[in-house]
C-alpha cells in the first residue's frame, strides 16, 4: 500500500497506485500542429496531400470518397457486420431523437407587451472526425454522424485517416455522412476548419482523435466550434463489498486495451475486493490477446483506491470525474443518485461500458481528464444552437425605456440612452 491520493490523505489510500501521471503529455505537439494548421490554411489541398504522404504514408490524388467507392465499401462489409452496425445506428438514432424532443422552442410574455423566446436551430454544416486508431472502431462514425443528422444539420462532412479500415467508410455511409474525405490527423482538422479547394469549411467539429487531432481542435477553436477536448480514455468503478472482482477486472481491461495511456481504476470501501481485483487483473492479462496494450496501460495508469466510507468514495469519484463511471454497489441506483461528476454513468453490474461504446444508444464521445466536472458528453444538443429573440409592443415601451434611459445615463453611455429615449418620445411621452 502506498501513500494516499493528493488531497485525500485522511480518508483514502492506494492499494495500487498509478506509476505515471496521465495529465503529463509525452510530447510537445503544439508547434507541429501550429505549422500544419498554418500550412493547410495557406496552401489547401496541396498541403493536405503533403501531410498525408508524410504522416500516413499515402499519397492520394483525390481525397473525397466517391459514390462508387462508398458502395464498394458497403458491398465488402460482411452481412452480420452490417446488421450489427445498423442495429447500433438505430439505437443511437432513437436515443438522439428522444433527446431532441426535450429541447423545445420558447415563447413567453414576462411583462405585458414584452415577448421573449428562443429557437432551436441546427448548425448548418458540421465536421465529424472519425479516428482510425489501433482497431477499426465501427461505432466511431455512428456516434458523431447520426446525432447530426437527427438534429437536422444541412450537411455532415466526415474525415477519416486514409489508411483506416474500409469498413469505416461503410460506417460513415450508413450513418448518413453527406461527404466523406480520406484525410486524417491535424491536417483533417485544418481542412474542415478553414476549408480547402475540395473540403468545405464547417461550422463545428466533432469527434475524438490522437494528441495531434486534439491539439488541432484546441488551436482552431473560435471561428469554428468544437465539441470538447478529449484525452485518453478512462474507466473507474465504484464498488462496495458486493463487487465482483472478476467482472470489475474484465471491464477495466476492456477499456485499457484502447490505448497505452488509458486510465483505469477502482474506488472501493472493501480491502478484500481491492486486493482480489489486483490479482484478477493480473490473471486475466495472462490470456488477453491485447495484453501488450492493456497491460502497459494498467501498469502505468491503473489505480485502486481504498476509502474509509461511502462519503469518501463519493468524494474521490467526483474528484476524478471519470469519463466512464460504473456503479457496483448493493443499491446502485441509490448510490448513483449521490454522484455528480462523470462523463456517462453505468448503474449496476449489467451496465458495462462496452454496451455504450458499441450499440446501446448513449454516445461514447465523453469528457476526459476531469472535464466531467463541468460538461457532459456529445449529444444531439451539441448539434443545435439555442438562439434568443425578443419583440416589444408599443404599450410595453414605457415599462423598459425609463429604466434603460436611467441606467445608460449612470454608465455614461449616451448612445444607449438616446436609443431608448427616441422610442419613448415617439409615443408622445416626455423623458
Amino acid at each position: 500500500m502506498t501513500s494516499a491520493p493528493a488531497g485525500f490523505a485522511q480518508t483514502t489510500r492506494y492499494i495500487k497506485a498509478p506509476a505515471r501521471d496521465q495529465f503529463v503529455d509525452a510530447g510537445d505537439v503544439t508547434g507541429i500542429v501550429a505549422n500544419v494548421l498554418a500550412d493547410v490554411r495557406a496552401r489547401g489541398d496541396e498541403a493536405v496531400r503533403q501531410y498525408g504522404a508524410q504522416f500516413d504514408k499515402i499519397d492520394l490524388d483525390q481525397f473525397e470518397v466517391t459514390a462508387a467507392d462508398r458502395q464498394a465499401a458497403l458491398d465488402e462489409l460482411a452481412p452480420q457486420t452490417r446488421a450489427d452496425t445498423e442495429f447500433a445506428i438505430d439505437n443511437v438514432r432513437r436515443f438522439a431523437e428522444a433527446q431532441l424532443s426535450t429541447i423545445l422552442p420558447l415563447e413567453i410574455e414576462p411583462l405585458p407587451g414584452i415577448h421573449l423566446g428562443h429557437r432551436v436551430i441546427p448548425i448548418e454544416r458540421i465536421g465529424a472526425y472519425v479516428p482510425g486508431g489501433r482497431f477499426p472502431l465501427l461505432s466511431a462514425p455512428i456516434m458523431t454522424i447520426v446525432p447530426g443528422k437527427v438534429a437536422g444539420c444541412s450537411e455532415v462532412v466526415a474525415c477519416l485517416p486514409p489508411n483506416a479500415h474500409r469498413a469505416m467508410i461503410a460506417g460513415c455511409h450508413l450513418s448518413g455522412a453527406d461527404r466523406i474525405f480520406r484525410i486524417g490527423g491535424a491536417q483533417a482538422i485544418a481542412a474542415m476548419a478553414y476549408g480547402t479547394q475540395t473540403v468545405p469549411q464547417v461550422h463545428k467539429i466533432m469527434g475524438p482523435g490522437n494528441a495531434f487531432v486534439n491539439e488541432a481542435k484546441r488551436q482552431v477553436f473560435g471561428p469554428v466550434g468544437i465539441d470538447q477536448l478529449a484525452g485518453p480514455s478512462e474507466i473507474f468503478v465504484v464498488a462496495d463489498a458486493t463487487g465482483d472482482p472478476e467482472l470489475i477486472a474484465c471491464d477495466l481491461l476492456g477499456q485499457a486495451e484502447h490505448d497505452l495511456r488509458t486510465r483505469v481504476g477502482l474506488i472501493t470501501t472493501d480491502r478484500a475486493l481491492a486486493e482480489a481485483t489486483v490479482r484478477e487483473v493480473e490473471r486475466q492479462l495472462q490470456t488477453l490477446a491485447t495484453a501488450a496494450v492493456a497491460g502497459e496501460s494498467w501498469a502505468n495508469y491503473g489505480e485502486i483506491v481504498l476509502c474509509d466510507d461511502e462519503a469518501a468514495m463519493i468524494a474521490y469519484s467526483d474528484h476524478v470525474a471519470a469519463e466512464h463511471l460504473q456503479v457496483h454497489t448493493r443499491d446502485p441506483h441509490d448510490f448513483a443518485a449521490k454522484l455528480r461528476n462523470y462523463g456517462s454513468l453505468f448503474i449496476g453490474e449489467n451496465a458495462s461500458v462496452v454496451y455504450s461504446d458499441k450499440n446501446v444508444g448513449t454516445n461514447h464521445t465523453l469528457p476526459t481528464m476531469g472535464a466531467g466536472r463541468y460538461t457532459g458528453g456529445l449529444w444531439v444538443g451539441s448539434y443545435v444552437k439555442i438562439a434568443t429573440h425578443q419583440w416589444i409592443e408599443d404599450r410595453a415601451i414605457p415599462t423598459v425605456a425609463l429604466p434603460a434611459i436611467r441606467q445608460s445615463g449612470s454608465e455614461g453611455l449616451e448612445g444607449h440612452q438616446k436609443a431608448a429615449a427616441i422610442r419613448y418620445q415617439r409615443l408622445g411621452l416626455t423623458v
